[in-house]
């Protein structure tokens, strides 16, 4: 499944895919146990897969789960890692699209990004936009990016939840708690319905519907691994005096209200 798309990539891509996967692969065995569900259903073309971000770490467990069947991840990423030595590198090298914020050509990382998806890759993006702020670790709200990017190019929007690398490596962490040896989940849903969005403007009001749906998906699949209720309603920042990016806040102490 999805060898077809590997080969359309260029040696050079998919030789230093081979390298990261045999450094980043035995480490993360090594690190955790892993169950992986759904990803026979993977869409054989292009696709946009939609992620919950819990911790620093979880990308490496995304893309490990994806390069091991047989697709190579591409990450929506901001913009100054691309300029950082080593990462720099890599990120170019392995064909990432850039993200610039507040400025005028962040639009560029759309095109960018429809570039991956015409030629049958995948585009991996957080709509959260960075780590959950919610004090339980649920889905918090989504920005529009990722349904901006699946209603201008039709492609499809796959939701994936994981859950378990979190104790690995807590949000915010700076150490890992190695042992005892963690497990974690990762789960692949079917595609988000957005047919009904797809024609007409793409007004504020119907980029916030799809994003409501793909993230809505997103907490039904986190729920199910955790096997608990999911909060009615998407915890927001903006309304809890956090700030929309970066980690430099004090995440508030969960209350009975959030629980439920």
């Amino acid at each position: 499944m999805g060898e077809s798309t590997i080969e359309q990539e260029s040696g050079k891509t998919k030789a230093v895919f081979a390298v990261l996967a045999g450094i980043v692969r035995p480490a993360m065995n090594a690190l955790i146990g892993k169950t992986w569900k759904g990803f026979d259903t993977l869409p054989q073309g292009g696709f946009i897969l939609c992620v919950n971000h819990t911790t620093k770490i979880d990308p490496l467990v995304v893309g490990h789960a994806l390069y091991s069947h047989g697709r190579l991840p591409r990450w929506l990423a901001k913009e100054s890692l691309f300029t950082a030595p080593v990462i720099g590198w890599v990120m170019k090298n392995t064909g990432q699209v850039p993200v610039a914020r507040k400025s005028s050509s962040a639009g560029d990382s759309l095109v960018a990004a429809k570039r991956v998806l015409d030629a049958g890759g995948v585009i991996v993006i957080y709509p959260e936009g960075t780590l959950t702020r919610d004090p339980n670790l649920w889905p918090m709200k989504g920005h529009t990016g990722a349904a901006r990017l699946a209603l201008q190019t039709g492609a499809p929007v796959v939701p994936m939840a994981h859950w378990g690398d979190q104790e690995l490596l807590p949000r915010y962490g700076k150490k890992m708690s190695l042992f005892p040896r963690k497990h974690v989940v990762v789960t692949v849903g079917e595609e988000v319905n957005l047919d009904d969005l797809r024609q007409g403007p793409r007004t504020r009001s119907v980029l916030q519907e799809a994003t409501d749906r793909i993230m809505g998906r997103i907490t039904a699949l986190q729920a199910e691994l955790r096997g608990e209720t999911p909060p009615t309603s998407f915890w927001d920042p903006a309304e809890h005096g956090q700030a929309a990016t970066g980690s430099s806040y004090e995440a508030p102490k969960p209350t009975p209200e959030d629980k439920n």
